[in-house]
């Protein structure tokens, strides 16, 4: 693995996922990168109470159909929390109706500062 890519969660095989894991895709599905947004937006950063989006943590999202990649960082390199974070990640990615496959990625580069949080976010913790 290179240093910008040090971890990568991919979807569990389709005969390890329960019935109700994922929503059953037709072939009218489209998903957005905003709908990936909102997703992504239930997901907090258990030790700030903060989403991942608006803290700066998404790097990048692609959607090409019924899959959708993520490239996430994590406020420092031994968060505790980062596995908890990734695998919400996943979930509430994978629950919007059409997604079928979910990559969600942890990159380094560029390593994450406060600089990366939303200005409001900025405003409210005071920065």
């Amino acid at each position: 693995m290179s240093d910008n890519e040090t971890t990568s969660a991919s979807p569990p095989s389709p005969q390890s996922e329960s019935p109700s894991a994922a929503p059953a895709a037709t072939a009218d599905a489209v998903v957005s990168t905003d709908q990936v947004k909102a997703a992504l937006r239930r997901v907090k950063d258990p030790e700030l109470n903060l989403n991942i989006v608006d803290l700066g943590l998404i790097y990048d999202i692609f959607v090409d159909g019924t899959m959708v990649k993520i490239d996430m960082s994590l406020t420092s390199p031994g968060c505790p929390s980062g596995p908890e974070i990734m695998t919400h990640a996943e979930r509430e990615v994978r629950n919007i109706p059409g997604v079928t496959e979910v990559y969600v990625t942890l990159v380094w580069s560029p390593p994450w500062t406060p600089d990366r949080i939303e200005p409001r976010v900025k405003a409210y913790l005071g920065f």
